[in-house]
């Protein structure tokens, strides 16, 4: 899922270059620029209407939404698998071109409720929340039922314990089989000071994975996340579209026993009414949740609910290919997407359109990564590195397909030199500009920066870091093992059309398109924007697998340990 999509016109196309001047001369930790010998002595091809064939193949109805373990993936890995072996793309994994990933697969039915009772009757008529109008619930917990019972509310704020920044939401107050409920994204959002966290930039704190992470930590029994769009990022649609129907969860963790019993969202407005009903202002309360001095909470209210869960356990697959290298081929450049989307809703209407395509997001990464593998296999000498294309699972049910390779992987991950991760890629035609995803974390921006200026491209950072998109698609996994893997997108300044037409695009897609039914082909598709990326993508790919670099993070990322001291 591409949250550089959630990009909005908060800038014009002076202040973006200027932007990215400003960034780039502050940078002053950045070696000198590689060598660019892919410029001039390759020229990969890369075919529009074999980008469309296999967007439109990977998307059609027939592949039913790609869920994980359904008929759709079976038809995917089967799509991916024949297309590398025209390629002459070999194998990956020692078991084949498939990797194994044991799921389990958690659906929560839909008539659940959860009710929201006053300590007195005084107080109030208990609130109903009803699945999917205003709450979504379920858990990671692999059992087929879960009852909450009169379970106390305490409300943490943030939900954060960050000792680096001085912040413990959780201190003086017992949660312990308690519900907390926890607002979106860090302190830093909403304050609008740059000091506090990293400002308007999500740090991994205001990540929901953390949130209930923590709250497991903190001995809670279940964890509600106030939704509120724009420190969110997405609206409500999306939570309920995306949290509903199988979730999946890698086996192991899924019996672990410490996960929270249950785990939700809230919409914002049922939060009022919950806050309302305990006699306080959530407006107040998210004020007051800003300062490292915050107390948490202690409502006057109880929750209680009970979910019915169906339960399936089976094998996805990760799926990827491997040109060897000539001179070094235990040394490996890797491009990556997830071939996952969220399949199809059976319990929707028959004259309703229930399958979730997922065209932009993501059959369009793995037709780039298929196009990259054809590419590479199109030149007349291997690499002197390795180079792989990997298309992972799972990554719509919280980045898992690549945290099972990274735990597992074909060869070390210290013999990863680095990598580009594809998601959802620019169908509306070429920009004179590319964004990057977690801007100033690595040295793979100075071949980015290089590349980009033989296409006489603009680099500039991401224009809502607080959507937390470095933590929200598959790079993540590989960051945490210290290999740094670029995520860089398409602008929003077109080259025919300027800005506000670009980021119309960009917007119309987010609010129509994004995790909906809605994510098919269309007819006004231009996919030369796509090549001119995947150009640029396979040049870097080439530079890294015919030098001797190992890109490094920069200074003062938290990542860059890890990747020293797994090359020592």
């Amino acid at each position: 899922m591409s949250v550089a999509l959630y990009r909005l016109n908060l800038c014009g196309k002076f202040f973006v270059i200027l932007l990215a001047v400003v960034c780039l001369c502050a940078c002053n930790q950045q070696p000198t620029p590689p060598g660019g010998e892919a410029t001039t002595a390759v020229n990969p091809e890369i075919d529009s209407n074999r980008l469309l064939q296999d967007i439109a193949t990977l998307a059609s109805d027939e592949f039913e939404g790609r869920a994980p373990m359904s008929h759709g993936e079976t038809l995917t890995l089967g799509f991916i698998e024949q297309r590398l072996r025209e390629l002459g793309i070999e194998p990956l994994f020692a078991e084949g071109y498939r990797q194994p990933v044991p799921l389990v697969a958690i659906t929560t039915q839909p008539d659940a409720q959860m009710t929201v009772t006053p300590a007195t009757a005084e107080a109030g008529e208990p609130l109903v929340l009803n699945y999917a109008e205003n709450v979504m619930l379920w858990s990671q917990r692999a059992a087929r039922q879960l009852s909450l019972q009169a379970s106390e509310l305490v409300f943490v704020g943030y939900g954060v314990v960050a000792p680096e920044y001085g912040w413990n939401d959780y201190q003086d107050v017992d949660v312990t089989g308690k519900t907390v409920i926890i607002l979106v994204n860090d302190p830093g959002f909403a304050s609008n000071d740059k000091t506090l966290f990293s400002g308007r930039a999500m740090t991994y704190y205001g990540r929901w994975t953390y949130k209930f992470e923590e709250a497991a930590r903190q001995g809670a029994a279940a964890a509600l996340i106030i939704h509120n769009t724009e420190p969110a990022s997405y609206p409500w649609a999306v939570v309920a579209n995306s949290w509903s129907g199988p979730q999946f969860h890698l086996n192991q963790a899924a019996d672990a026993n410490n996960l929270l019993e249950i785990e939700g969202w809230l919409t914002y407005q049922a939060a009022v009414q919950l806050m309302n009903l305990a006699g306080h202002n959530l407006g107040d309360l998210e004020s007051a949740a800003q300062s490292a001095d915050f107390q948490a909470l202690t409502l006057p209210l109880q929750v209680s609910t009970e979910l019915q869960q169906t339960i399936e356990r089976a094998e996805s697959y990760n799926i990827g290919g491997i040109l060897n290298g000539s001179v070094k081929p235990d040394e490996l450049f890797i491009y990556m997407a997830h071939w996952d989307h969220i399949g199809k809703d059976d319990s929707a209407a028959e004259a309703v359109d229930n399958i979730y395509n997922g065209a932009v997001d993501n059959a369009t990464g793995v037709a780039g990564i298929l196009a990259l593998a054809e590419a590479f296999a199109g030149q007349p000498r291997a690499p002197r590195r390795s180079v792989a294309f990997l298309a992972v699972t799972a990554e719509e049910s919280g980045l898992l397909g690549s945290a099972h390779y990274a735990r597992n992987p074909p060869l070390p991950m210290s013999q990863h030199i680095a990598g580009i991760n594809m998601d959802a890629m620019n169908v509306y035609g070429p920009t004179n500009d590319l964004v990057v995803v977690g801007y100033g974390n690595s040295q793979m921006e100075d071949y980015l920066r290089l590349h980009a200026d033989n296409q006489q491209r603009i680099v500039a950072p991401e224009e809502h870091p607080e959507a937390g998109g470095f933590y929200r698609s598959d790079h993540f996994n590989f960051a945490k093992q210290g290999v740094p893997v670029l995520f860089a997108e398409s602008g929003s300044d077109h080259v025919e059309h300027g800005t506000a037409w670009m980021i119309q695009k960009q917007n119309d897609f987010n609010a129509n398109r994004y995790h909906k039914a809605e994510d098919e082909v269309l007819d006004d598709w231009d996919l030369s924007g796509m090549q001119q990326d995947l150009r640029l993508f396979f040049y870097i790919g080439w530079d890294l697998t015919n030098n001797t670099d190992w890109p490094q993070w920069y200074d003062g990322n938290e990542f860059k340990a890890i990747r020293e001291a797994s090359r020592n």
